[in-house]
């Protein structure tokens, strides 16, 4: 799954103790919810040419399609011409590397797959249990408080801002972000629900929400990497 850029700190929460996380050794792309694999790295991985194994993929069609529907994509490049790739599901994934020779560069990376769809399956899991029931209970929390205030809106979107800052995800890319980053996240809105809900008023929120998530945010800085 595709994750920030953790080779330098989080810009602002960062200063004030965000986490970085390492990226996956195999990177999905995560398609409404689905975790898949991009044919280019899957070739990059195995030393092969990006357009044999596309080809291989066009060429079995049918195959791949038996698992599931193939999302062929393109993508500009900056020099003007585009290149066609693939988006695979997990068995997809798999099938092909059926078709390669078991060297150990397959191997290495039948186990990166393996890892790699382990641990999409784990943060899906933290995201539904976990990330999603807090995450409505720190926007209806905030509804109450604003209390029908026209600055509610702003309310919502600078707590969202903090949290992404504080675990590393781009805006937007929550969904795809992986199960230590989704871990997070459902404790901050915990935490931050809990802040507003003994808030008196809507005044001054977003700082109430910041104080509230100091621990946390001293708690990453010692045990998960110290910006």
């Amino acid at each position: 799954m595709k994750t920030p850029d953790t080779t330098k700190a989080v810009s602002s929460a960062a200063r004030e103790g965000a986490v970085t996380i390492p990226c996956n050794a195999l990177e999905l792309t995560t398609i409404k919810a689905e975790p898949r694999a991009d044919t280019r790295l899957l070739a990059e991985h195995l030393g092969n040419k990006h357009k044999s194994l596309f080809e291989l993929v066009k060429s079995y069609k049918t195959d791949f399609e038996a698992l599931g529907k193939v999302p062929f994509q393109t993508e500009a490049l900056p020099s003007g011409q585009s290149e066609k790739f693939a988006l695979l599901n997990e068995d997809q994934a798999y099938l092909l590397l059926t078709y390669a020779r078991n060297s150990t560069r397959v191997r290495a990376l039948k186990l990166k797959m393996v890892t790699a769809f382990r641990d999409a399956r784990r943060a899906a899991e933290v995201r539904a249990t976990e990330y999603l029931p807090s995450y409505h209970a720190m926007h209806d929390a905030i509804k109450r408080a604003a209390n029908g205030s026209p600055n509610e809106r702003f309310m919502h979107i600078n707590a969202n801002k903090f949290l992404n800052q504080l675990a590393g995800v781009q805006p937007g890319q929550r969904p795809a972000a992986g199960q230590l980053q989704q871990s997070i996240l459902a404790v901050g809105c915990a935490m931050a629900a809990k802040a507003v809900t003994e808030a008196s008023d809507g005044h001054g929120l977003h700082q109430q929400i910041k104080t509230a998530l100091k621990p946390l945010i001293g708690v990453l800085a010692l045990t998960v990497g110290t910006p």
